[in-house]
């Protein structure tokens, strides 16, 4: 696959006037932490975006999974665009905050969820229960692989079930590896780009995503369908609609320090 700092992926990023820039956070900019609910904000990374922020005819826009609240404890920097839960609650540049989903409409049912889930990682090894309000995860990276396949298919047969008593397509369950989360449909990267897109035209901008899971293959496909460029972080290949391959949150860093030294150099 092609590397990112390869010149056929550096030739439309020079050439363009403006960048608009979406970056996922946890296994993108960051290494993932011990859990979800684990903030130690960087300091280095916080000076990075802060130039990323400050950097001419350079809009930043933060697209994460982690709660709005998190990733501005993590980023606490003037200008920037943060989006939580998938893009459920936002912050725009200008401090504007929108939510797309009435928390009051979902969450009796992630209520209910709750209960049934917390059953049944009680007494488990190497499991943690992430409530965002919008959307509940279970992570089951420390578990052992037989006993993680186990609960993740339990835990998504009562998702399912308890889907099936809503509105049709109110609610998403979300899979990856030893991992489960339910929340609105609206928590969708590819959708909250296409919202960002209406609300905030850009038009002379190339858009380029930087992500790492599945969930960022979905943003993938929408930044691609505006013209724009898809940034994959994965340690090895795998399939991907991405131009390109950065081999970790170390090599984003490197790739986001050199895009500042040629947005300079104009």
């Amino acid at each position: 696959m092609t590397p990112c700092e390869s010149a056929s992926i550096w030739r439309p990023i020079e050439s363009a006037p403006r960048l608009w820039l979406f970056l996922d956070y946890d296994g993108t900019l960051a290494d993932f932490a011990p859990t979800p609910d684990h903030i130690q904000p960087d300091a280095t990374l916080i000076a990075l975006v802060t130039r990323l922020v400050q950097t001419p005819d350079l809009r930043i826009s933060i697209i994460s999974g982690r709660r709005l609240s998190h990733i501005q404890q993590l980023l606490p920097i003037d200008g920037l665009m943060i989006a939580g839960t998938y893009g459920i609650e936002m912050r725009a540049w200008n401090g504007e905050a929108i939510t797309l989903v009435d928390l009051s409409t979902v969450r009796p049912l992630l209520r209910s969820i709750k209960q049934e889930w917390q059953g049944l990682i009680a007494g488990q090894h190497g499991f943690y229960l992430e409530d965002k309000d919008w959307s509940l995860a279970i992570h089951a990276k420390d578990a052992a692989p037989s006993v993680a396949e186990q609960v993740i298919r339990e835990g998504r047969r009562l998702a399912n079930e308890a889907v099936t008593s809503q509105p049709r397509e109110q609610f998403r369950i979300l899979g990856g590896n030893r991992f489960l989360e339910i929340g609105p449909s609206a928590a969708h990267k590819g959708r909250t780009i296409d919202f960002l897109f209406a609300r905030y035209p850009m038009p002379d901008a190339l858009p380029i995503y930087i992500g790492d899971d599945d969930k960022d293959e979905e943003a993938f496909e929408i930044v691609k369908a505006h013209g724009g460029m898809a940034l994959a972080v994965m340690p090895r290949p795998r399939p991907t609609i991405a131009n390109c391959r950065l081999e970790s949150p170390a090599a984003t860093r490197r790739w986001l320090l050199e895009l500042i030294a040629r947005r300079n150099a104009e």
